[in-house]
């Protein structure tokens, strides 16, 4: 029994690897198989698998919306420091070391109306090189940050991509 949940165990550590976005059916895979083997119940074993797989998958969208809202609150907040025709770089770094990002913004525009006082922007992402040198820049985007409460907040950004999910 404890070579199958061994390989089990190993087999799910290597497909993890493979397909990030799977993790929380593979975790309540091998959790409900390892379950049904211990318990020998197999409707145990499902059920444990559907639980697993939805924490998982719900703490996974949970850590990559605080990312986007992160990266986003960066990218709005050096914005609202930037004046008109200047470029400046902008960088977030997270707490665990993945999906950190970089790039350059030049304000275009100033949108001052009673309403609120916003700005346009064009950024950048810049990939990583080699020793940590930027390689090239991948995608140039166009975003409106708007001042609220003294800070300044994401209001919207074009080519509406995957990349900003349902906080576009």
């Amino acid at each position: 029994m404890r070579p199958l949940c061994a390989r089990l165990v190993l087999s799910a550590a290597i497909a993890s690897l493979c397909a990030c976005s799977s993790v929380g059916e593979i975790s309540g895979a091998v959790a409900g198989i390892t379950t049904g083997a211990v318990t020998a119940n197999p409707v145990v074993g499902y059920g444990v698998a559907v639980g697993v797989s939805a924490a998982a998958d719900a703490a996974g969208k949970y850590v990559y919306r605080y990312w986007q809202r992160e990266e986003q609150d960066s990218i709005a907040a050096v914005i609202g420091d930037t004046p008109i025709g200047f470029e400046q770089p902008w960088e977030v770094r997270h707490a665990v070391a993945y999906g950190n990002q970089r790039g350059v913004l030049q304000v275009i525009r100033v949108i001052d109306s009673p309403l609120a006082l916003c700005k346009e922007a064009l950024f950048s992402t810049v990939e990583s090189g080699t020793n940590g040198q930027p390689s090239k820049t991948s995608q140039w985007f166009f975003v409106t940050a708007c001042q609220q409460h003294g800070q300044w907040k994401w209001a919207n950004a074009e080519p509406a991509v995957a990349r900003w999910g349902n906080l576009q």
